[in-house]
């Protein structure tokens, strides 16, 4: 199915505007889809989607763009903003929040935060939910684009605390699985990262109805995000967002101190290795 310029509403949204502004350049410079695609390596009926913005872009289609149409780093400086296009309309509030937080209170119970997953490890979470492969592919690169607050000038305080199952649930290979590990090691080694584990014999704690995240805000109220099956709920309640940080209060109190944590972390390395 071909898409038709009528539908394209640039002044709505990134999205819009991108797909609208890369076909334009590409019809100014006399180059036509079919070719533009073999050039991308991608297929001419996903070049149709993008350009109708009814697909996301990737980096390295921006890269190209940009080389081919002679617009400096203009697509790829408008890459990271469209990728956030990638999550249900009800998670970008969190994600420019979660981008714009002093600091960040993570607590996990069957998985590794986004904020520090790996690609395969990232990718074998998303595949676990039945999603078609373009989806994964986009969801994969808006999480990788969401990491990147944690390696700026101006990094938020990051706090992380895990139930001890997220240690042996193994998700991925193996391999993937050990390098995930590996990859919680390498992060508590920011002064600006602590990582805390529950362990099993702490027996029931604060967390047991589900994962959630704290957002300290640099202007502006705290929020907490907690998150659930279908969608998450963004709480900007002060007094919601006191019994949160309240109850990581306890789960910190509760948890291994986080030198005995990455101890833990590194006897499950060796179980999974």
């Amino acid at each position: 199915m071909a898409y038709t310029d009528d539908e394209l509403t640039p002044d709505n949204s990134v999205l819009h505007f991108y797909a609208e502004d890369l076909k334009r350049r590409r019809t100014e410079a006399g180059v036509g889809q079919a070719q533009f695609a073999r050039e991308a390596l991608v297929a001419p009926s996903l070049l149709n989607k993008i350009e109708a913005a009814k697909r996301l872009p990737s980096k390295e289609l921006s890269v190209l763009a940009d080389a081919r149409f002679g617009t400096g780093d203009h697509f790829q400086r408008l890459w990271p903003l469209v990728i956030k296009y990638a999550y249900p309309s009800w998670f970008r509030p969190f994600v420019d929040l979660e981008a714009a937080a002093a600091a960040i209170r993570s607590f996990e119970v069957q998985v590794v935060p986004g904020l520090l997953q790996i690609v395969p490890y990232a990718r074998a979470v998303l595949e676990a939910g039945r999603l078609g492969p373009e989806r994964v592919d986009e969801l994969l690169a808006a999480r990788m684009e969401r990491q990147n607050i944690l390696t700026r000038n101006d990094p938020p305080d990051l706090w992380v605390i895990l139930d001890e199952n997220v240690l042996h649930r193994r998700i991925g290979t193996p391999e993937v699985f050990v390098a995930q590990l590996e990859r919680l090691l390498e992060a508590a080694e920011m002064p600006t990262t602590v990582i805390q584990v529950i362990p099993y014999a702490a027996g029931g704690h604060a967390g047991l109805a589900g994962p959630f995240a704290a957002l300290s805000m640099a202007e502006g109220p705290d929020v907490v995000y907690v998150d659930g099956h279908l969608q998450g709920q963004i709480l900007a309640d002060p007094a919601e967002v006191k019994a949160t940080l309240r109850a990581y209060d306890l789960l910190q109190a509760e948890a291994l101190s986080p030198a005995a944590s990455l101890q833990m972390i590194q006897t499950a390395i060796k179980e999974h290795a």
